[in-house]
């Protein structure tokens, strides 16, 4: 049986470290029409970031605050993820299944105090240079066929997400030598 029933409270002890071989392989894709135990893993997913962005229930079961969630960090080899962030005009959520960037801009942002994961318990030094604006084709928890547009920080967190499916680390997309150094030949700025 899945554990991850609609009642299952995803927490820390659930989140895969890195240095887990799940975190650097590409995920497979989520078989059509989507079962019932990936529906019920996609909403524990997405009920882990509300809960670690509701200050009360993260405190009470200790949870890191987190915009993101992938299945492969909750050890499970599926290309689908769960988001919940504000993206300028309200909280955005989101369930993505066998999720494609198919078009993205030419500049580029980053977050400049640097990106943090829940399977990263450490701080990590440096800018993540990702696009300013992405287009997604997916598939949502019904397994509808979805195009979605995202920006600004709502295009990283997706971007984030996409990387963990490609068994890609937010680190490994910082300059090795100096950590603060931006892509040379394209316009990139500080989301904030």
């Amino acid at each position: 049986m899945n554990k991850f029933h609609p009642e299952y409270i995803i927490t820390m002890k659930d989140i895969v470290q890195e240095g887990a071989k799940i975190l650097r392989k590409v995920t497979e894709e989520v078989k059509l029409p989507v079962s019932k135990e990936d529906q019920d893993a996609l909403q524990c997913m997405l009920q882990y970031l509300k809960n670690s962005q509701n200050p009360e229930v993260a405190k009470k079961y200790r949870l890191r605050p987190g915009s993101g969630l992938s299945a492969n960090q909750i050890g499970l080899d599926k290309r689908m993820f769960a988001a919940l962030f504000d993206d300028g005009q309200k909280d955005l959520e989101c369930m993505l299944l066998n999720p494609k960037i198919i078009s993205h801009s030419l500049n580029m942002i980053y977050l400049p105090q640097g990106e943090g994961c829940l399977s990263v318990d450490r701080d990590v030094k440096g800018f993540v240079p990702r696009y300013e604006r992405i287009k997604v084709k997916a598939y949502d928890i019904t397994g509808q066929e979805v195009i979605l547009k995202f920006k600004g920080y709502g295009s990283i967190v997706i971007q984030h997400e996409i990387d963990h499916l490609n068994g890609i680390m937010f680190y490994d997309r910082i300059h090795k030598e100096n950590p603060f150094k931006l892509p040379e030949n394209v316009d990139i700025e500080s989301l904030y």
